[in-house]
Parts: structure tokens; C-alpha cells; sequence
């Protein structure tokens, strides 16, 4: 694709990266078919090639977004199945995210939408705020009625919540038997308190495979939710301070993995050294970072799975999240995982095309991602499972909480499955439906 850029807007490196990324594109719109809203909407606007040209035309032009280029820059997914489909190699993650944060800072957005922006970009992140938050939640469930469809979207959310463990501490959890490897956790800024039993399950399994793992104080928000929302300077704040942590453990002892068990935060992990290219200070420690940081199905999967104590196989609908599969590209490691442990595992139709969780996205484009919800519960419900799994917590959620459902299927995280399989207890939501099998 042709750009008219001029050589002082180049100089500008953040200027310069998208050039190169909207000249790789040939507009062959390979990348349409798989778009989820242009799939859904069916405008060219609302589909990866539409937005590319959104970027470029705002970018050259050096001018403000103007509501057709938020409008139609919002209702992205950022689900990431266009760089699985393009066969040009085009890097959509990165100009996307630089387009958001060109509408942020150019872009006056209503009061109620600035206020919900500006509210889950604080509260979703702080721990200490998102705990609250839920507390505030509970009790003001009874006006949800009255208050915009934003908040109703997320007092629902929030309606499902059932914690039965701690949340985990800062400290070091020993492996079983001798220590092979020392790793570190992320283990997600709102996970922690809704549903603390993926982080019980990802510990165990790690600790059964000879890993100590170590859980920082000083580790937090990914920076994930302010980055995706455009808001740079407190995501650049996360990453660093996340950076700084986990290259002073890897200081006093040798780290031989990060791992995150949400989707959405280890591919922000891996990017952090591109986000941090240009920087002096943190350069450097950004890509050491980016390079240790691995999911958890592909950490287990390297390191190769133990033996499984299930007695009976049980069939396993695998929702493979778009951050996983389209973001990591990883996808085979956890069906294989489930496969070696026993289960039988099927996959939905169209299993590429986004839940629509995507973070804040079903908060802030309620309507297209209660659409997209519906359509992928029903066709993990025509694989007719005894159990639907998930690699991300978003997406765990989103099917939860999803419209049109037909049967009471659980949905649990891909580790807990995997934790049980291997000596770990049987996953709470499924108790009741699947009785004693190990």
C-alpha cells in the first residue's frame, strides 16, 4: 500500500514503524474473511483493511481523529486473526494500538464514555480498587436497572463471582520433590480475585513439575488494559515497574521462565520489548523480558506432562482464545496437553473467530460482543461436551455469561483440567455435573 508520509513526520520512530507496517499490506483482503465485526457488520470500515486506511489517512494528514475513525477504531476486537490470515506479514497488533493512542490524545470523547474509559483504566488494574469495586458491585446490584448499559455489563460480569480460595501470596512455592527450575508468575490484576482457583492450579501443576515458583510483591497489572485503551503513560508505568521486578529476581537468581496463565497478559509480556525499542534505560531489560516470558500450556508442554490419574475420559470443548492462538500462535501445545492427560478433545466451527471478550471490549462494545458470545457458546454446545475449556479468564467469563445457552455445561481454565488430570483436585464447577471420575 502507498503512504505519503513526509520526511519530518519519519523522523518520528512511532510515525516511521507504521509506515512500514501499512506498506506491507497489498490490500488483498484475505484479512476481511476472518474479521469477526466485518463478518458481523459487513462494512469494509469495519474490517482490518478499512482500518488500516483509517490509520493512514489520520496519520498522514497529522490531523485529530474524527468520529468516523473512533467509531469505527473502537468496534476492533484486537482479536488478532487477520496477521494469522495475512499472507504479507502485515503487523495489525502495532499499528492498531498506535492508532488508539492517537485518538486518545487528539480525540474529545462524551463525558459518559471518557468517565467509563477512565474508570476501567484505574479500577481493573489495582488490585486494592478492583476488590472494592466488586464489594460496590454486590451492593449495588438492585439499580443496576437505572444505571447506563456500560455499568449494567459490568455489575453482570461481576454476578457469577464465586471465590472459594485465597488469593495467593507473595512468596516462593517449592516444587515437589528437587527443583528443576525457578520461574516467575504473572498472575493477573483482576484473576486473583475472580478466580483465585486458576492461580491455585497453575502453581500446583508448575510445582508438581519440578518448577519453584516465585511470586513478586512488586509485580502487577500487565499494563494489558491501559495499553489496548490507549492510555500510554499508565501502561508504560506497569511495564516498567513489572521489568524492574522480575530483572531484580533474575539478578539475585537466575529465572528460567515467566509465566502467565491469562492469554491477553503473556502476549502483552512477550511485546514488551517492541513497546519499549526506544527506550534507554529499559530497552535492553524489556527484550531479556519479552524472551522469558511464556504461557503456561507452553512452558508444561516443554517441559512434557506427567502421567494422568483420570479413569474415565471425558470429552473437553476447547475454546482456544483469540490471544493464544492468534497473538502467541499457540494452539496445538494445549490440545496435546489435554490429549496426553486423557481427555477427549473436539473443536468448535470457526473456532478462529473471537468470543468477543477482549478485555474491556465487552464492556465498551457490549452489543457486537454479546453477538459474538452467543454464536461461539452454541457452537461449543453442538460439540456436545462434557466440559468447555479456555486458556484466558476473559473468555471464561464471556461464555459464562453468554445468551442463549441451552445446557449447564462448565467452563473452567485448560490448567485446571490439567492440574487435576495430574494429581490435582477435580475443578470445582464440576462437581455437580460430572460426579466422581478419578
Amino acid at each position: 500500500m502507498q503512504t505519503n508520509f513526509s520526511l519530518a513526520q519519519l523522523s518520528n520512530s512511532d510515525v516511521k514503524d507504521a509506515n512500514e507496517i501499512i506498506r506491507s499490506c497489498v490490500h488483498c483482503g484475505f484479512c476481511n474473511a476472518t474479521c469477526p465485526t466485518y463478518s458481523l457488520l459487513g462494512d469494509e470500515l469495519d474490517g482490518p483493511r478499512g482500518r488500516i486506511y483509517l490509520i493512514k489517512e489520520m496519520l498522514e494528514a497529522n490531523r485529530a481523529a474524527s468520529e468516523t475513525d473512533v467509531k469505527h477504531l473502537d468496534r476492533c476486537l484486537s482479536c488478532l486473526s487477520c496477521m494469522t490470515t495475512c499472507p504479507s506479514g502485515v503487523n495489525y497488533l502495532h499499528l492498531i494500538d498506535h492508532g488508539r493512542r492517537h485518538i486518545e490524545k487528539t480525540y474529545e470523547r462524551k463525558f459518559k464514555d471518557r468517565l467509563a474509559r477512565k474508570l476501567l483504566g484505574r479500577v481493573l488494574p489495582s488490585k486494592g480498587l478492583f476488590k472494592l469495586a466488586l464489594l460496590f458491585s454486590t451492593i449495588s446490584r438492585i439499580f443496576g436497572p437505572l444505571l447506563p448499559k456500560q455499568y449494567q455489563k459490568m455489575l453482570r460480569l461481576a454476578s457469577n463471582i464465586n471465590i472459594k480460595n485465597k488469593v495467593l501470596t507473595p512468596q516462593t512455592y517449592e516444587a515437589v520433590g528437587t527443583a528443576k527450575y525457578r520461574v516467575g508468575i504473572l498472575t493477573g490484576c483482576v484473576q486473583d480475585h475472580l478466580n483465585p482457583r486458576i492461580n491455585h492450579s497453575t502453581i500446583r501443576l508448575l510445582n508438581r513439575h519440578g518448577c519453584d515458583v516465585v511470586l513478586l510483591s512488586g509485580v502487577n497489572c500487565c499494563g494489558a488494559i491501559n495499553w489496548h485503551l490507549g492510555q500510554e503513560e499508565l501502561a508504560l508505568k506497569h511495564i516498567k515497574n513489572n521489568i524492574q521486578s522480575w530483572f531484580d529476581s533474575n539478578k539475585l537468581k537466575k529465572l528460567d521462565a515467566i509465566i502467565s496463565n491469562m492469554s491477553g497478559c503473556g502476549t502483552m509480556v512477550k511485546d514488551y520489548g517492541h513497546i519499549l525499542r526506544h527506550d534507554v534505560e529499559f530497552g535492553i531489560l524489556a527484550a531479556k523480558i519479552s524472551g522469558l516470558s511464556v504461557d503456561i500450556s507452553e512452558f508444561i508442554h516443554r517441559v512434557g506432562i506427567k502421567d494422568s490419574h483420570l479413569k474415565k475420559r471425558i470429552r473437553v470443548a476447547y475454546q482456544s482464545a483469540c490471544s493464544l492462538q492468534h497473538g502467541q500462535r499457540i494452539h496445538r501445545e494445549p490440545i496435546k496437553l489435554l490429549n496426553a492427560c486423557g481427555f477427549e478433545v473436539v473443536l468448535p466451527k470457526n473456532g478462529h473467530i473471537c468470543c468477543g471478550s477482549a478485555g474491556t471490549y465487552n464492556i465498551l462494545e457490549y452489543a457486537i460482543a454479546e453477538q459474538l458470545g452467543a454464536k461461539k457458546l452454541r457452537s461449543l454446545e453442538e460439540c456436545s461436551p462434557d466440559v468447555i475449556a479456555s486458556g484466558n479468564l476473559g473468555c471464561i467469563m464471556q461464555l459464562k455469561n453468554a445468551t442463549g445457552g441451552i445446557k449447564q455445561i462448565p467452563i473452567v481454565h485448560s490448567v485446571e483440567l490439567l492440574d487435576w488430570a495430574t494429581g490435582g483436585p477435580r475443578p470445582l464447577s464440576m462437581n455437580k455435573n460430572l460426579g466422581n471420575l478419578s
